[in-house]
C-alpha cells in the first residue's frame, strides 16, 4: 500500500533513509544527500508540501485503512514538481525489503505521477560512486545529462523522457 507521509512518520522515514544510505558513507567518504536531508529537516518540509509517499508491504495483498499505522515502511518516494519536469528527489527501499520489487513499484509510481501532472520527463541525481543506483536508473531508461559537484558530492544528473 502506498500513502502520503505524515509528520508522525518522520522517525520511520529517518530510520529508513539511514538504513538505505548508511553503507555509502564509507564508500564516498561523506554523508550522502538523503541523509543530510535529515539534519536539514527537509523531510518535514517535503511532507508538509505533500511530496513524500511511503510504501508498506501488505503480505496478504489486502489493503486496509489501517495499513501503515504502526507498520514500518518498506519504501520511500520524494517527488518534487519543478517548472518543466518532476524531480525524483529520493527513492529508497529498506535493505530488508530489497530484491522484492518494491523499487520497481516506486519507480512506476513516479512515472505515473509525472504523467498525471502532465510532465514529459522525470529528472533525478545520484552520487557518482553509487554505481548500483546508476545501473538501476539506466535500466529504467534514464539518460545522463551532466555531472556536477555540489556540497562536496560528485553528482550524476539523469533524465527520462515520458513523451
Amino acid at each position: 500500500m502506498l500513502r502520503e507521509a505524515r509528520l508522525s512518520d518522520l522517525p520511520a522515514i529517518e530510520a529508513l533513509v539511514k538504513a538505505a544510505y548508511g553503507h555509502y558513507v564509507d564508500r564516498i567518504g561523506k554523508i550522502p544527500g538523503p541523509m543530510r536531508d535529515i539534519d536539514d529537516h527537509r523531510y518535514a518540509r517535503h511532507i508538509d508540501a505533500g511530496h513524500v509517499s511511503l510504501l508498506f508491504d501488505n503480505a496478504d495483498g489486502e489493503e486496509s485503512v489501517d495499513a501503515g499505522n504502526g507498520d514500518e515502511p518498506v519504501g520511500l518516494l520524494v517527488l518534487i514538481p519543478q517548472t518543466d519536469t518532476l524531480l525524483l528527489d529520493n527513492v529508497a527501499v529498506a535493505p530488508s525489503a530489497q530484491g522484492r520489487g518494491f523499487g520497481k513499484v516506486l519507480m512506476q509510481v513516479a512515472e505515473a505521477r509525472a504523467r498525471q501532472l502532465e510532465f514529459d520527463s522525470i529528472t533525478l541525481y545520484t552520487q557518482e560512486l553509487m554505481h548500483e543506483n546508476l545501473a538501476i536508473y539506466r535500466r529504467y531508461g534514464y539518460v545522463e545529462t551532466h555531472r556536477a559537484e555540489e556540497f562536496g558530492l560528485k553528482r550524476v544528473y539523469l533524465r527520462k523522457s515520458l513523451a
